[in-house]
């Protein structure tokens, strides 16, 4: 299988099938739900039906996923996934940044390590002009990860909740990196 993108840690792969029971033990933890949808546990069912599907998406505009299986590059441990999808099936001008990893992962980096080559992947060799991400505002640790990965804060909005989690009454955060911001880092 080959891999879409590598650093210091991570191997960043298309997934597969093979995958399912990784998904079904990640989204059914607790607390690595607990932004996403309360903690609730999800069926096997779900995940072949819902998150299997959205994962192994291909978009026209890269000929390729937009989300992919995280590997330790040291052990090949599945630590979960991350997001680099077209808001637009067509158009690689606005992505969306996000992952979900085990708590072992937590804490260590990882997070910020792949959203950074994501980021960069996508300004160099993706034609992407804007970067773009979510979270719940009580997510501090997902914020920050988003921060130490150079977005900026954009502005608060109310969710739409179909269901009300602890935290949602006080909304969601979208930040934002633009190829011209990043540029003018580097």
């Amino acid at each position: 299988m080959a891999n879409f993108l590598e650093t210091d840690r991570l191997v960043l792969r298309a997934f597969t099938t093979a995958y399912t029971d990784h998904l079904l033990a990640l989204d059914n933890d607790h607390e690595v739900m607990r932004f996403i949808n309360g903690g609730r546990p999800t069926s096997r069912q779900a995940i072949e039906t819902r998150t299997l599907p959205r994962l192994l998406h291909d978009y026209p505009c890269w000929e390729t996923h937009g989300c992919w299986a995280a590997q330790e590059r040291a052990t090949g441990t599945l630590l979960g996934w991350f997001e680099f999808r077209p808001l637009a099936e067509h158009s690689t001008a606005v992505v969306e940044l996000g992952y979900r990893l085990n708590q072992a992962a937590w804490g260590r980096g990882y997070a910020t390590e792949g959203s950074r080559a994501l980021i960069h992947k996508g300004f160099t060799d993706l034609e992407v002009e804007r970067v773009t991400a979510n979270t719940m505002a009580v997510n501090t640790r997902s914020r920050r990860v988003t921060e130490k990965s150079g977005l900026s804060f954009v502005r608060n909005f109310a969710g739409d909740w179909p269901e009300a989690i602890g935290g949602s009454e006080h909304g969601e955060v979208e930040y934002e990196l633009t190829r011209t911001e990043w540029e003018q880092t580097r």
